[in-house]
């Protein structure tokens, strides 16, 4: 029984040696697990990423680019070449098998994107084609430019400069067509050096002269419709020149350069979104290539600009275009493209010169105005101040969206020469009455035009409500002394004695007073017709005349 005890006993201290010894089988067998699980998950990856499967060689060697299965493997055989790279650096021995078939799926790729994209841009070349269907076309195959880019970059270039290229000449043919079609719908009867404010309407030009006169040259300082450019039509269709000159409709230089302008406006806009898009540039580089693609057909708007401004008259025409310049590129920068912006400074830097030497010309025609010369002159609103007044309007009006200070100095010129022109005309009169007559219908009309085309706060408005309630305060008087002259001095001898407190001497005036009562008793209705009369023949404005009556 002892020994057996004892064997018992032996046997049970062997078995918690033998459960330790399990306990730590168990621990290592753990750690061997997880470290094989941990490298089955890395190795398996990396072996996924470096197999090239069966159906990726199919679909690059056989399959159409167009087809999304080609996309979607060229995608992942970008992803391969990158990693095999990658894990070339590290010394991996696996890239050594499958190198050699990257690089030839990589050739065989770029071969077929290559050809696809040549094609591409080639059919932009035909004839009448709409370059703008197989530009949305090309946007949906980014991803080749992408992986050209990554993998060849000259064969990215040789694809780039062929764009470029293509589109350029393409731009160039189809604006300088557009333009000398376009600017053949112009008015006949434009402007002249000879259609200046201060010319008076029955001057003849020269014999010699080959240009057809004006029949009305009083469209030369008027706005009327062609402000419309500004608003309504701004954004309108571009002319067509087939059908406008099959309908023998004629244009003013402002509306043909609208349409010019945003013709150029929404292609340059749709070329620059494209070539950021597409070929993944911005910044500067995006305005390189833009400036390569688009360079030849603005220096060639610039120089036909030139040649237009340089023989131009039409000062009008030359503001709403710097005013439509205005517009245009404010509608850019709201867009965020900068695209145009040398172009439109350039077109600005070229056109208020010559609005300011036209307005310089009218201001010394003005000034150089002989009123002997001009022959008959009457009491109404002469035909220079309502020249100057529809001009004054018309720039006033369109400047109060975009103010500019050089066309507020060049106007204080010609409103300066004006004014000394008109007193001028008056001084040809004989009676200060006449005179009178013929400033306030002048300084009237003025500010009846100005007022109804701008606002009657407007600087210019201001200056003639001044000088018109001057010159009617005189008129007034003028017009009543005749009829009741004694009645006003006896106010004022009266007015001038309470002013200095010599309310004893207002006694002596009894008499004074009897007398011009009865004057007045006797003569009032009698001379308020004749006044009436007067004033109502007097006036143009019959509004004017009423409030100068009461």
């Amino acid at each position: 029984m002892e020994e057996m005890l004892n064997g018992f006993q032996r046997d049970l201290s062997s078995i918690s040696t033998e459960i330790q010894s399990l306990q730590d089988q168990s621990i290592a067998m753990n750690i061997k697990l997880k470290n094989r699980q941990a490298i089955r998950g890395e190795l398996s990856q990396y072996v996924d990423e470096m197999i090239i499967p069966e159906t990726m060689i199919t679909h690059i060697l056989e399959t159409p680019v167009t087809e999304d299965e080609f996309k979607e493997q060229l995608h992942e055989l970008n992803h391969k070449i990158n990693f095999v790279k990658e894990q070339a650096f590290r010394d991996a021995r696996a890239c050594g098998d499958v190198k050699d078939i990257l690089e030839k799926l990589k050739i065989k790729a770029l071969a077929k994107i290559r050809e696809f994209l040549l094609q591409r841009i080639y059919s932009f070349r035909k004839p009448m084609a709409n370059y703008q269907i197989p530009q949305n076309t090309l946007l949906k195959y980014r991803i080749f430019n992408e992986f050209l880019m990554t993998n060849e970059r000259h064969v990215a270039k040789e694809i780039r400069d062929e764009y470029v290229d293509t589109m350029s000449k393409i731009y160039y043919s189809y604006f300088k067509s557009y333009s000398s079609r376009l600017m053949k719908l112009q008015f006949e009867e434009v402007a002249s050096r000879e259609d200046l404010m201060g010319v008076e309407d029955t001057a003849k030009r020269s014999f010699f002269s080959t240009k057809p006169q004006l029949k009305n040259r009083s469209t030369v300082f008027t706005l009327g419709d062609r402000g419309n450019v500004l608003t309504s039509d701004l954004e309108a269709p571009v002319i067509v020149p087939h059908a406008a000159a099959k309908n023998e409709t004629r244009y003013s230089f402002e509306t043909l350069f609208r349409s010019l302008h945003f013709a150029l406006m929404d292609n340059c806009c749709r070329e620059y979104l494209f070539i950021c898009d597409f070929f993944i540039v911005s910044g500067t580089g995006a305005q390189s290539l833009f400036d390569a693609i688009f360079g030849k057909t603005l220096s060639m708007f610039l120089k036909q600009m030139e040649e237009y401004t340089a023989d131009c008259y039409d000062s009008i025409a030359v503001f709403l275009s710097v005013h439509i310049v205005f517009r245009y590129r404010a509608i850019m920068a709201k867009r965020t493209i900068p695209a145009l912006d040398r172009y439109w400074e350039a077109i600005l830097n070229m056109m208020w010169p010559r609005f300011e030497y036209i307005l310089h010309l009218n201001v010394q025609s003005v000034r150089d105005c002989e009123p002997q010369k001009l022959g008959h002159i009457d009491c109404r609103p002469h035909y220079i101040t309502r020249r100057y007044a529809e001009f004054s309007a018309a720039i006033v009006g369109v400047d109060q969206t975009f103010p500019s200070e050089r066309v507020g100095h060049v106007l204080g010129q010609l409103q300066a020469e004006v004014e000394n022109f008109v007193l001028k005309m008056a001084a040809q009169f004989p009676h200060r009455r006449e005179q009178l007559i013929f400033l306030i219908n002048n300084y009237d009309m003025m500010l009846s035009v100005l007022v109804e085309r701008t606002s009657e706060d407007s600087k210019e408005a201001e200056v003639f409500r001044d000088l018109l309630t001057a010159r009617t305060q005189e008129f007034v008087e003028e017009v009543l002394v005749p009829h009741f002259g004694g009645m006003i001095t006896f106010v004022k001898d009266c007015e001038n004695l309470m002013e200095k407190g010599q309310l004893d001497s207002l006694t002596g005036q009894e008499a004074r007073v009897q007398q011009i009562v009865r004057g007045f008793n006797n003569d009032w209705k009698r001379a308020l017709e004749v006044i009436n009369q007067e004033v109502m023949r007097a006036f143009t404005n019959f509004k004017n005349g009423t409030q100068i009556l009461q």
